[in-house]
This record gives structure tokens, sequence and C-alpha cells, in this order.
């Protein structure tokens, strides 16, 4: 049996994110550190008692997101397998590091911090993205030339995340409309992530990241996914390269699925927070058990979950 582990990026931030999380013992040190990021506040607080468009900030959100399945695998650390897959979305493929084991958990979050702080310092005002469902890999890439944009996130069934300035984003949106009532909506994310709008920010990242201690390959047996080209990491350097190149590459989320499913997972847990990424799963594999974390009520269900789904692939 090989689980496949889906780390989700920005967007899911909401109320009661860390609920199952919040009062795992194993994680304690994790809410403490991602405090001292976000100036004192408690994590747990913070999503709880400040504004939406706080938890949507771009850097708060980033670490919040990372924090989340940071969290959720050291309680969960006694039932994870070994060998898992580990895929991440965005920001997500930053947490698939330090969820493999790649990063340490607490430099993972740093490492986010400083991410999210590179973006914003080459991001020009106006920027963001859009999603777009309905249209074909050629009728958004001729919009995106049309209106000086580009695409973000390439993801299943005709959905692509599109990045650009405000009036790019706004032309192809009416555009999408006029074509065929495609469904469009505006995200909650004021950077245009993985387009080169940031590449100052890949090279700025890619600079932090040759100071932070990689352990490869992780002691977890974790296979890690790189989000721009689907393929497995294999040595750090040019994962770590990759892993700078993200910011400002698009990100091939539908590829990275389909090399879970050819690597032979035979189920999904997304680590949260949200059901984007599980919900993806479902459409294109709907006979693979797939769960995200907000779907239980406890950690002892996703505990009894992978322990019986690990015992059935092993009869």
């Amino acid at each position: 049996m090989t689980l496949a582990i889906l780390c989700s990026g920005q967007g899911g931030q909401h109320r009661d994110m860390f609920a199952l999380t919040g009062d795992a013992p194993d994680a304690a040190q994790l809410f403490a550190h991602g405090a001292a990021l976000l100036g004192g506040r408690d994590p747990r607080e913070f999503v709880r008692s400040e504004p939406d468009e706080a938890l949507h900030r771009n850097r708060a959100g980033q670490i919040l997101c990372t924090l989340q399945p940071l969290a959720a695998a050291r309680a969960l650390a006694d039932v994870m397998p070994h060998g898992v897959i580990i895929a991440g979305y965005s920001v997500g493929e930053v947490a698939a590091w330090g969820v493999g084991g790649l990063f340490d958990a607490t430099a993972t979050l740093d490492l986010v911090a400083r991410r999210a702080e590179a973006m914003d310092a080459a991001t020009r005002a106006g920027d963001g993205l859009i999603f777009v469902r309905g249209l074909s890999r050629d009728e958004i890439g001729r919009l995106c030339e049309r209106h000086g944009a580009a695409i973000a996130l390439v993801n299943p069934g005709d959905a692509f995340v599109i990045g650009g300035g405000r009036e790019a984003l706004s032309g192809i949106a009416a555009d999408a409309r006029a074509i065929r009532g495609a469904r469009i909506v505006a995200l909650p994310v004021e950077v245009a992530s993985h387009t080169t709008r940031l590449a100052a920010a890949s090279a700025v990242f890619r600079e932090t990241l040759r100071l932070a201690p990689v352990v490869f390959p992780p002691g977890s047996g974790a296979r890690i996914l790189s989000g721009i080209d689907a393929t497995p990491v294999v040595s750090a350097n040019n994962g770590l390269d990759k892993l700078a190149a993200q910011i400002s590459q698009t990100v091939q989320w539908a590829d990275c699925l389909q090399a879970c499913v050819e690597a032979g997972a035979t189920g999904f847990l997304e680590l949260g927070p949200g059901h984007a990424l599980s919900r993806m799963v479902a459409e294109i594999e709907p006979e693979l058990p797939t769960r995200s974390l907000g779907d239980f009520r406890s950690l002892h269900g996703v505990r009894a979950w992978i322990a019986r789904h690990l015992s059935a692939q092993a009869r």
C-alpha cells in the first residue's frame, strides 16, 4: 500500500482549521513557533479572531497553511507508513519538504515566512490570481497572451489559476465568460504566484534555501514531487532549484496527481486546510480512497482510517 499525502496551498484558511491539530501535544512546539512568526499571536487564536482579510494576507496565509500540515504530520507520525508519496500545492510544496523530513519542521515555517516576504517585495500593486474552469489549455493560453497574464497552476478537468495584474485578469474574466460561460472566481491572493512577475522572488528564495539544512534522502523514505514538472526529487540541490523556481513558474498540479497514481498510490490524505485537493482526486480517480483531514471529527478517526486502509491493502 502506498499512501499519497497532499499538502494544501493558500485559500482554505478558516476559523476552525486547527480543530484537530490545535490540541495535539506533539504539535505544541510548532504552534509556539508559529506564534513567534505572527508577532506573538497564537495561530489558533489568530484564525478565530482576526478578520478574513488578515487570514488571507500572503505572509500570514503561507505560515498558517504550512503550520497545519506540519502539525498534522507530527500528530499522526505514529501511524504514518514508511515511503509515502507527498505532493504540495503552491506553498504546500514547501510544507511537503517538512512533512517528508527533508526540512526540520520549525525551519520549514521560517522558510515559508521568508518565501512570502520575498514574494511581497517582488509584487506589484494590483497583482493577483483568478480561477477559470471550462476552457481548454489552448484557449486559456490565448487569453493570457492577449492580455499579458500567465497560467499559474494547471488543475485537473480544464481548471486553471491565472496570475497577472488587475486589468489583465479583468480582461481575461470578461473574455472567458463571453466564450462559453466559464466559471471564474477571483482568489483572495494579492500576488501573481507562479508567474514570471515573481522571478526576482525565486532568486531571493533560492539564496535563502542555500542556508537551509536538508536531510536527503529522508529517513521517512518519502518521495516528494516537484510541482513544476511532477517528477520526484532525486537530489537536494536539484530539488531546491525547483522549489525556488516554482514561485515564478507554472505548477503542473494535474500532472502531480497523475504521477501519484502512476507511482502506485492506493489512497490519498489531504492534510488541509480545506478539501480542494481531495476533491480533485475524487474527480479523476473516484475509485481510490480519498479523504481530507477536515472530513474527520478527531485525530483518532484519521488514525483509524489510515489503519483500515493499510490493513485492506495488505490483504
